[in-house]
């Protein structure tokens, strides 16, 4: 009876190992201990890091310089609503 109960335990055993080793848990684990396995992994991507940096700090700066034309139009958008008559007195 034992012996049927460990041989159904390995036997479910066996598919559950598979679903978790093909998850992205899984993967996600694989990838790190090859990492740990390569001398730390992190050595080999610095250069697409710092591009990705450069690309990432280009894209805030035009983020920026876009929010500071808004806030200026906004600013002369809420003078005129203020104030229109203001406008034709000069």
């Amino acid at each position: 009876m034992w012996v049927l109960v460990i041989v159904l335990a390995i036997a479910l055993m066996i598919p559950i190992t598979a679903i978790l080793v093909d998850s992205p848990l899984g993967r996600s684990l694989a990838r790190r201990l090859e990492g740990q396995s390569n001398g730390g992994g992190g050595g080999a991507d610095l250069p697409e890091l710092r591009r990705r940096m450069e690309a990432v700090e280009s894209d805030l700066e035009e983020v920026n310089r876009s929010l500071t034309g808004m806030r200026e139009e906004l600013q002369f958008m809420q003078r005129l609503l203020e104030d229109p008559n203001r406008k034709k007195a000069t």
